[in-house]
């Protein structure tokens, strides 16, 4: 693993010190998922922002699906089910 060393101010340290404790040994795993989360979010909005300059067609056509497994279920056209004798 990696090793960061970052600056924190008083009121971040007192905040985090209340949220995860240092002596329960689950501060670096907070900071840990707190870093993806952000990470997470960040990638968000630049997929949001691609989108937004190239909007995804409204409809997806046979050639959008090259590539894709055949026998996809969003690629076959919904079966009917049989009917039950009455």
């Amino acid at each position: 693993m990696k090793r960061i060393l970052i600056e924190i101010d008083q009121k971040c340290a007192r905040d985090l010190e209340r949220v995860a404790p240092a002596k329960t040994r689950s501060r670096a795993e907070f900071i840990r998922l707190a870093i993806r989360s952000a990470i997470d979010v960040a990638l968000d909005r630049a997929t949001e922002a691609a989108y937004r300059k190239q909007p995804f067609a409204s409809e997806v056509t046979r050639a959008d699906l090259v590539g894709w497994d055949d026998h996809n279920r969003f690629v076959e056209k919904p079966r009917r089910k049989p009917r039950r004798a009455a």
